[in-house]
């Protein structure tokens, strides 16, 4: 499907989606799979983050979860209503589970995730109705984008013979 410029209802989560890009591909020079997030509130990041497992050596070091910590800083307060999350992959588990926790009330993701995403693709945390809470969730902002850094990366790595 075709949108005009006007028309594209993707278009005004652009902006955010390209600063989540950016810090993904800081992850990329460190190394680390290319994943960013930042939280909007009010029309300013409030928390951003990146994948730092590698070099933190923490498996909940996930991009989602550091900008979730600054974002809840930035508030002073653990529940981050009024805010947006956006993040390149589609959220995992934990993620998505933190996110619930957290109160963020919208998430936009880049590029589906088929073996841990937990918005769609496997589980659907954020819009379990077993959960007290529910996150509005829309996927595919600058996918081409997010999907093509995360393949070169794991190209890269496999070229390496890592990962």
């Amino acid at each position: 499907m075709t949108f005009l410029a006007e028309d594209n209802p993707l278009q005004p989560h652009e902006r955010w989606m390209r600063a989540a890009l950016e810090l993904a591909r800081q992850a990329y020079d460190e190394g680390e799979v290319p994943i960013g997030a930042v939280i909007v509130h009010d029309g300013r990041i409030i928390g951003e983050g990146y994948n730092q497992r590698e070099s933190l050596k923490d498996p909940t070091a996930h991009a989602e979860m550091i900008a979730i910590t600054q974002a809840a800083q930035s508030l002073e307060s653990w529940r981050l209503l009024d805010c947006t999350i956006y993040v390149t992959l589609e959220p995992c588990p934990m993620c998505a589970g933190a996110i619930v926790l957290a109160r963020i009330p919208t998430v936009i993701y880049g590029t589906t995730d088929p073996k841990a995403g937990a918005c769609h693709s496997l589980f659907q945390i954020t819009d379990d109705a077993r959960l007290n809470h529910r996150a509005a969730v829309l996927g595919g902002v600058l996918q081409p984008e997010c999907k093509a850094l995360l393949q070169d990366f794991f190209a890269a790595q496999r070229a390496l013979g890592k990962k």
